[in-house]
């Protein structure tokens, strides 16, 4: 039988050298780090490249300032996380601190921090905390916002007793920052007895009209009880859309700047003392599809302004929209138009305010539909409301027999509306890994 060409006896020789040098030449691949420190961490990162891992070992920390500064790409970021999330625990004087782009953090627990500074400083662009808790300590802030196009999601912070708020965000004059903020869980906050208790504030009065453009969604807001603005939001052109405030005693306050959109968002005040809906400041807001109820201090609050006002006072509202909101059982003023008027100079009533499509159930005690006398140019328009005590026609306010209630996941909704969403819940947003390490419900 005659031998076989040697061709076909050198091919697979000739295809495993090929591979091999293939192998040899290529990028080397992406590896996994382990680190024990900020030391390590920062040993590592001078040698990262993108795609990289820093794993950190399970453990205690005291007084690690860790500084993750590297560059990553889009589709290969450079990643620090928790051998197992929620089981590295940094402690005292711990920080972390972003800078670069591409960075991805995830699974650290900060636990009873004693810093003067901030905790997480998320700068840089296109970055990334993910997945990580911190739990009560003496920061200025738990988290600090810088750069652009970063993100936080499904983390948990909670216990804050310091003041300053919990989460701040710079905004740059030139650029929008373009930050994301969703399905985390922000826990509970005890009362401070005075201003800078917020849970989150984008921008300071200074910044209040540049554009921000940051998105706060899917969120769940749980006994923010700081002080009276869970939310404060003091730039321009900010989304805050379906989150969920549960029990907590304070509103959404649109504070300064203008543009901004609030949409889709449950209050559910439980009946807390200091617990309401929303407070309009500023030019061109819309106010829609919120569902509100029970909450103890009232619902929309518009606000009067001061005659050139300064940047940290009080600017009239002006040209804002509020439709399509469903309120029920609630106690205050369901409509406060004209907020503040007589007070800390406050002369100017809101003008061209369109109120459309609302539906106002009334509580029959402690609650009135409208409280204050409108400006100029107000629209009203295909408004319903019911009231044990009905007040004088309004046009655009149409007085309607008790509804009939359905109970929908434990939220009360007129007949003939759809019950097409559902109030948040802990089990919907925040740790992946919260396992006894962190309180995530109430007691």
């Amino acid at each position: 039988m005659p031998n076989p060409p040697l061709d076909n006896l050198l091919q697979p020789m000739i295809s495993k050298l090929l591979l091999i040098l293939l192998i040899s030449t290529s990028p080397l691949l992406a590896a996994d780090i382990k680190v024990s420190s900020a030391a390590d961490i920062a040993a590592a990162l001078a040698g990262a490249k993108p795609g990289d891992t820093l794993v950190m070992f399970d453990g205690t920390l005291i007084d690690q300032a860790i500084l993750f500064k590297a560059t990553g790409t889009a589709d290969k970021p450079i990643t620090l996380r928790a051998q197992t999330p929620g089981k590295v625990i940094l402690s005292g004087k711990s920080s972390l601190k972003f800078d670069g782009q591409y960075l991805l953090v995830s699974g650290l627990y900060f636990k009873d921090g004693e810093g003067a500074g901030d905790c997480i400083t998320l700068g840089g662009q296109h970055n990334r905390l993910t997945d990580c808790a911190l739990v009560a300590g003496q920061y200025k802030f738990f988290v600090h916002f810088f750069g652009a196009n970063n993100r936080m999601d499904h983390c948990y912070l909670a216990e804050k007793t310091s003041g300053d708020p919990t989460l701040q965000i710079e905004v740059a004059e030139k650029e929008p920052n373009n930050h994301l903020l969703d399905h985390n869980h922000f826990g509970h906050r005890p009362p401070l007895g005075r201003n800078g208790g917020e849970t989150i504030r984008c921008g300071y009065s200074f910044q209040s009209m540049f554009s921000s453009k940051t998105t706060v969604e899917n969120n769940l807001f749980e006994r923010c009880d700081g002080e009276i603005e869970i939310i404060s939001s003091k730039s321009c052109d900010n989304i805050y859309r379906n989150n969920t405030f549960l029990d907590c005693a304070g509103f959404l306050t649109l504070r300064h700047g203008n543009r901004c959109t609030v949409d889709g968002n449950f209050f559910l005040g439980k009946g807390k003392k200091g617990s309401g809906g929303i407070r309009v400041i500023g030019e061109d807001h819309t106010v829609t599809n919120n569902y509100i109820a029970d909450v103890a201090d009232g619902v929309f609050r518009i606000t009067s302004g001061i005659v050139d006002s300064p940047l940290n006072g009080y600017f009239q509202a002006k040209r804002c929209t509020i439709a399509n909101n469903i309120v029920v059982d609630c106690k205050g003023a369901y409509l406060e138009i004209d907020a503040g008027i007589g007070t800390s100079r406050r002369t100017l009533r809101p003008e061209n305010i369109t109120i459309k499509g609302n539906t106002f159930l009334v509580s029959p005690q402690g609650a009135s539909l409208l409280k204050g006398t409108e400006g100029e140019g107000w629209k009203w328009m295909d408004n319903l409301y019911f009231s044990p005590h009905p007040e004088a026609e309004h046009p655009g306010l149409r007085h309607i027999d008790p509804p009939r209630l359905k109970k929908v996941d434990g939220i009360l909704w007129p007949e003939g509306f759809e019950a097409n969403r559902s109030p948040l819940t802990a089990k919907d947003v925040g740790l992946s890994w919260s396992d006894g390490l962190v309180r995530v419900t109430p007691p």
